[in-house]
């Protein structure tokens, strides 16, 4: 079996159900698959260590012809192999993942996906490289017409003795 880091292979980064019931091509190039590495190498692998557990990867690389079936967006990073979409699956919560992202990864976007106050869905994250990463936390939520919005991520003040 052939991986794109330790602990995520070729098939978890590719795997599509839609590509697969529509017969979509979902193989990056050297360009994507080189993108595809370097995140997983600088956020999944130190996350993966970090949580000793696995992490499932949802969605990982998506041809443009994938995205478009989906209805992703038209510059979504996953099509260029810098996005990935995972999901804890043991002891840990997404919203560990997320808050472990946020506090010690370098990255370009952090959306908590839908979910509640306490816990998303899950965790879209994107990787570009330090210099140009924006560290961007956003949270994705729908509006009264049911379409996928996003606002800035603002974090609930902590309880304390003061303020309880």
């Amino acid at each position: 079996m052939t991986y794109i880091s330790e602990h995520i292979s070729w098939d978890e980064a590719t795997r599509s159900q839609t590509a697969e019931e529509q017969g979509i091509e979902n193989t990056p190039d050297a360009q994507q698959l080189k993108h595809m590495r370097v995140l997983a190498r600088n956020v999944f692998e130190p996350l993966r260590e970090w949580a000793a557990e696995p992490i499932r990867v949802n969605s990982f690389f998506r041809s443009e012809a994938l995205n478009a079936a989906i209805g992703g967006s038209h510059r979504s990073l996953h099509m260029r192999g810098s996005a990935i979409d995972i999901d804890a699956t043991g002891s840990k919560t997404n919203a560990d993942l997320f808050h472990y992202i946020r506090e010690n990864l370098c990255f370009d976007q952090l959306i908590w996906e839908f979910g509640d106050d306490s816990n998303p869905d899950w965790i879209h994250v994107s990787y570009i490289n330090d210099s140009q990463n924006r560290q961007e936390i956003l949270q994705a939520y729908k509006d009264k017409k049911g379409k996928t919005k996003y606002k800035f991520y603002e974090v609930a003040p902590e309880k304390s003795e003061d303020n309880a």
